[in-house]
């Protein structure tokens, strides 16, 4: 059971709800969580969203009409959801959907915080950031 601490609750039941856009989760201490794509996809464990380290996150928007087209078991520790805007590098642990799943109240007001501290909003359309960091590419300032 490698990536899983001992006393660790495990997946009863997993069902994709694709008309509500949530992932339905059973675990056997007898809690259920309901987790919508939507934060699955912003809270994607994958390097991608996480970046390297610390500070390195990128901030995901437009993803509240984001689905989940297939969900591929890894193992019997996690399962990789493939996301209808092609992401599909995100692993997500037992433990880390536990985590989703019961952190969802404090997720969510992360996630409105770092919002509004770069100037976005939950819909905009993602931008790619990539070789955009140094803002020395003839742009007038």
């Amino acid at each position: 059971m490698a990536g899983l601490q001992a006393q660790s609750p495990t997946p009863q039941g997993i069902t994709v709800h694709g008309q509500s856009r949530v992932l339905e989760i059973s675990f056997s201490d007898g809690k259920n969580f309901r987790i919508p794509f939507e934060l699955m996809r912003i809270y994607s464990p994958s390097a991608e969203v996480q970046g390297h380290g610390p500070g390195q996150e990128v901030l995901q928007t437009g993803k509240r009409e984001v689905e989940v087209n297939e969900l591929e078991a890894v193992g019997n520790y996690a399962i990789k959801p493939v996301f209808s805007d092609g992401h599909d590098s995100g692993l997500f642990s037992w433990d880390y959907l536990y985590f989703l799943g019961a952190q969802q109240d404090e997720l969510w007001a992360d996630y409105e915080r770092r919002l509004k501290e770069a100037g976005a909003n939950r819909d905009d359309p993602m931008v790619d950031k990539a070789g955009s960091s140094c803002g020395s590419h003839g742009h007038a300032h």
